[in-house]
């Protein structure tokens, strides 16, 4: 398949050439006393006194050289492992929300572990999604556990492979002895790991903290599956401009891939970005403005001239709500993603800047989801597509619904839509004229009522963990107290209009 791009070879080669100037010139700020040993150790200059770290370009080259060009990301259960790039893109959920759009009263509120339980639950059962990563924060984790009580959950409710963050090399421990006691032994995880963590290392501009380079050269030393994330706001912490802003995320991917093989040499790694825009008239965070797909179209060129895997975060939005906004800035982005050549997307569920999540924007950001899938797959092209012999038979004024390829390939030769509505006008009404959210808020509540949860953890499995980590959240999908599902009639829209004005009301 031929991809979309913005530059030409030249332009590329440049980018290239200015990112390594930066690390050479510049260099970064390595706040981590390891890696700039690590670093000094395998041909960087380095600062002490100022903690600056120089690569020279002849060392990132030669690191370059050894980073895979495919990475595996694993599930609990293996036919859901994802390696990739493949034909299709990898999609995933967008991650680490703190806040969750209650489903029965439809304000925000703080997420816990159970709604993690649910999402998990859900998302196992939404086929465009490929990998949940873990889409909110955990407010009730009980001291000590705060991304063990996303992680459980997580895992006892969803057979794709899970992933997120974790704030210290501790807790990382923790979470893979978890995956041990799942997988029933230290041998049987280790055979098959099936935890995946992500990290920002780099602090943009130019700058290694000290945690979360800890857990990058943890993660490659101990073989974990891991991947680093840059995330650069344009007009705040790069240069206001595609080109410079790509400079900045390119020296700064490079930097992050030189530690990570420094530390054990074929480290799988993906390409993968955050790169948002302020809007610079009050300085707001613009995750989905239009020039994060643009920018991770060039990024896409930048990583197939690397020969490794590109990622971004796609399909986020600014609006509250799921709205009209929210479907354009989730549909545009990974639509340019797909057509540029994205391997792996982060997009499913987060509304506001991605700091809410909701359940039925979820169902619909799955719609979204295949329809991406769609176009990546591209046209087949075939004597027996061309239809000639049926064109000349049928010929002028003649009518193909009753053709054979027409019967043969009617659910099959275009996406059918599950939430989009196509019905005639009066049908809709008739039939309770919904909305898409409504129709959405339905699907997630009914995958929520198919219990048990043929993904859920075996009781011996659950019995070990709670052995082994007293206090642990429970950790089970249920579906909360209220839910019913959302209203189609024809007053309905009135009548929610009505209850937001009375919750919203002041006292």
């Amino acid at each position: 398949m031929q991809y979309f791009s913005y530059l030409d070879e030249s332009a590329l080669d440049r980018i290239h050439e200015a990112s390594l100037e930066i690390l050479e010139d510049v260099g970064l700020l390595v706040r981590n006393k390891k890696a700039r040993d690590r670093f000094a150790e395998h041909g960087a200059a380095v600062d002490e006194t100022n903690e600056r770290v120089r690569i020279p370009a002849d060392v990132v080259m030669r690191y370059l050289a050894l980073v895979p060009p495919t990475i595996t990301l694993r599930g609990r259960d293996p036919k859901f492992d994802v390696t990739f790039p493949r034909k299709l893109p990898v999609v995933a959920t967008a991650s680490s929300a703190p806040d969750i759009v209650d489903p029965v009263t439809g304000l925000t509120r703080r997420a816990t572990s159970q709604d993690i339980a649910r999402l998990g639950h859900v998302v196992n059962e939404l086929d465009g999604f490929d990998v949940f990563s873990i889409s909110v924060l955990a407010d009730d984790a009980p001291e000590g556990h705060f991304n063990l009580s996303r992680f459980y959950p997580a895992l006892k409710n969803c057979l794709k492979p899970v992933r997120t963050s974790v704030v210290s090399v501790d807790e990382a421990r923790q979470i893979l002895k978890l995956g041990e006691l799942i997988a029933g032994s230290p041998e049987a995880f280790w055979e098959r790991p099936f935890i995946n963590f992500g990290y920002c290392s780099i602090v943009t501009p130019l700058t290694m903290d000290f945690d979360s380079t800890e857990n990058l050269m943890f993660f490659a030393e101990n073989g974990v599956t891991a991947y680093g994330t840059v995330a650069p706001i344009g007009g705040i912490n790069t240069p206001l401009s595609l080109p410079g802003m790509m400079v900045m995320v390119n020296a700064e991917w490079l930097a992050t891939m030189c530690l990570a093989q420094m530390s054990r040499e074929r480290t799988e790694l993906i390409y993968n970005f955050l790169p948002v825009f302020a809007d610079l008239r009050d300085g707001a965070y613009a995750p989905g403005a239009i020039e994060v797909g643009m920018m991770n179209s060039i990024v896409c060129q930048m990583a197939r001239r690397y020969n490794v895997p590109a990622g971004g975060y796609l399909g986020l939005t600014n609006s509250k709500v799921s709205d009209a906004q929210a479907g354009y800035e989730k549909g545009m982005s990974p639509l340019l993603g797909a057509l540029s050549g994205v391997d792996f997307i982060v997009m499913g569920g987060l509304l506001d800047a991605l700091m809410s999540l909701d359940f039925g924007q979820l169902a619909i950001d799955n719609e979204i989801a295949k329809m991406v899938k769609v176009v990546r797959a591209g046209v087949e092209f075939s004597e027996e597509a061309l239809a000639i012999d049926d064109i000349k038979r049928i010929g002028p004024a003649g009518i193909f619904a009753d053709a054979p390829m027409t019967l043969e390939n009617m659910t099959t030769a275009t996406f059918m839509p599950e939430l989009a509505d196509r019905k005639l006008r009066e049908t809709w009404e008739e039939q309770g004229a919904s909305t898409i959210h409504q129709r959405a808020l339905n699907k997630s509540m009914a995958i929520l009522t198919r219990q048990p949860n043929p993904a859920a953890l075996t009781p011996e499995a659950d019995a070990r963990i709670k052995a082994h980590f007293p206090g642990i959240v429970a950790g089970d999908s249920s579906l909360p107290d209220g839910w019913v599902p959302a209203e189609t009639g024809p007053t309905a829209p009135v009548r929610a209009r009505r209850q937001s004005r009375r919750r919203n009301a002041p006292g």
